[in-house]
């Protein structure tokens, strides 16, 4: 009898150590704040350590995943592997440093229920990170909505900060989601990484009766801005750059972070706390700063 609970234990653990991958959608405020940097040197991190990753790259052009590596080609459509004519695995783009990428533009999930989203998600990877393209009310898409965890990239500035309040708001009311992840980017030391942290995670708090979970920081480099120009990740390509190091550190941390269930998609019905006006924000932060 012990014997076959014990076996029953263990197969329990089996089927829940294959129930999934984590998925992480990874957006922010306005464009430069480095959304999609993150994403791709975070998948080569990961990578590194030997998980496999696919990257959903919902942005379409210039400034599109497969760009930024150069124009990484084969990057497949989403909507023939939900159709089931096309294998996902043949359907990505294999990166050489051991990620793959599938293009999937917003339209591609339109008419798919949230189901056959989430069995996409639910295959073979270790991690999905997904570059999500929000909406112009704020909304993630139907296949992005589907993460475990989202992910507010900003910078060390008074505009940043509050167009980054300002995404966590919109974000909020569309999917009631209660918690977020904040990556500060572009950080000139840690102290003011933890400035701006704090900044966001009290007005969240105390206007959006939500809480943030600090995702880290990456330093200011000119690494990075070389490593772009050569059209690499800098964790590839600079891997002793301290932005290098840093992406890294947030990789190797994001493997512990807590599995939280699937957020859902429909709007909640929920009563919400009047917001901070973004104004309002900036001028708090802006003192702050200047303390």
């Amino acid at each position: 009898m012990v014997k076959q609970v014990t076996d029953q234990a263990e197969g329990l653990r089996r089927l829940l150590a294959k129930s999934g991958s984590r998925v992480v959608a990874v957006t922010g405020g306005p464009v430069g704040v480095g959304c999609t940097s993150t994403v791709v040197n975070l998948a080569a991190a990961l990578g590194a350590l030997g998980k496999d990753v696919l990257v959903i790259d919902e942005r379409p052009g210039m400034n599109c995943v497969s760009t930024m590596l150069g124009g990484l080609r084969g990057a497949g459509s989403l909507r023939a592997v939900l159709d089931g004519t096309v294998e996902l695995g043949q359907a990505c783009a294999r990166h050489e440093l051991g990620f793959s990428v599938l293009a999937a533009s917003r339209e591609n999930c339109a008419g798919y229920s949230a189901g056959q989203l989430a069995a996409l998600l639910s295959g073979p990877f270790d991690v999905v990170l997904v570059d999500a393209r929000l909406d112009r009310n704020g909304a993630l898409s139907p296949l992005a909505v589907q993460a475990h965890d989202v992910m507010i990239v900003t910078r060390v500035a008074a505009q940043a900060i509050t167009e980054a309040y300002a995404c966590m708001k919109r974000l909020h009311f569309e999917h009631a989601i209660a918690q977020f992840r904040v990556l500060v980017n572009h950080v000139s030391s840690l102290a003011d990484a933890q400035t701006t942290f704090e900044n966001l995670a009290e007005v969240a708090a105390r206007y959006l009766s939500v809480s943030i979970e600090d995702a880290g920081c990456v330093a200011a480099d000119p690494l990075m801005e070389r490593s772009l120009e050569l059209k690499r990740c800098v964790v590839d390509a600079f891997p002793s750059a301290h932005s290098a190091r840093d992406y890294r550190h947030v990789a190797s941390e994001m493997l512990y972070w807590p599995m939280r269930p699937a957020m859902s998609s429909p709007r909640a019905e929920t009563k919400m706390r009047t917001a901070m006006p973004a104004s309002a924000l900036a001028d708090t932060v802006t003192a702050r700063q200047h303390a």
